[in-house]
């Protein structure tokens, strides 16, 4: 019974967050995007990871990818800005679960004083564990790529990686040719058809 509870919810709550997606972060129009290709759809994945619900929903939907995955995940993290809220509300749901899981932020520069890290929050975890990296919105795959190169010179390993919404551009093909198999909340065609 529990277990027929907890899919129940799980379903409500990826539905709630489609709604939240649709309503707040998917535009059409014509856009360029940060791999420079232009689009004739958006996805503002900030204008729902920062919205307080939405924030809430990503977090537990994201936190469940990271609990189902074989190997024990010691660390979430992600490049600001587009997964600051995203590890920020995964590691809150993971502590309210009683599993949890320090967060860590990967910058876009080196820190140009004090330690010169670009990995914040690299403290909290164990060194040499593995660690989930999210991403509000995939294209390309470029971020992440950059992403997984910076984390595992810091001697982590990247056991996962998961978004919010994979474009189903090519980037889940060039993070598969990688190694790093991505998962993804709602693909492209899931959340809008």
């Amino acid at each position: 019974m529990a277990q027929a509870q907890l899919a129940s919810s799980a379903a409500s709550e990826r539905q709630r967050l489609k709604e939240l997606l649709l309503a707040k972060s998917c535009r059409t129009g014509t856009f360029t995007l940060t791999s420079g290709r232009t689009s004739d759809f958006y996805i503002d994945g900030k204008q729902t990871t920062l919205d307080a619900e939405g924030a809430y929903l990503c977090g537990r939907l994201l936190f469940e990818l990271i609990r189902q995955h074989p190997q024990p995940i010691g660390g979430v993290g992600g490049m600001t800005l587009g997964a600051d809220p995203l590890v920020t509300a995964a590691a809150i749901v993971s502590h309210l679960s009683g599993s949890p899981i320090p967060a860590f932020i990967v910058r876009k520069e080196a820190k140009g004083h004090g330690t010169g890290n670009y990995l914040e929050g690299k403290s909290n975890l164990q060194p040499g564990c593995a660690v989930a990296l999210i991403e509000d919105v995939v294209t390309t795959g470029g971020t992440l790529l950059k992403v997984i190169e910076r984390v595992e010179k810091e001697g982590f390993k990247v056991a996962l990686v998961a978004t919010v919404v994979d474009r189903e551009e090519g980037g889940a093909d060039v993070l598969a040719k990688a190694g790093y198999p991505l998962k993804a909340v709602f693909t492209r065609s899931q959340l809008i058809g």
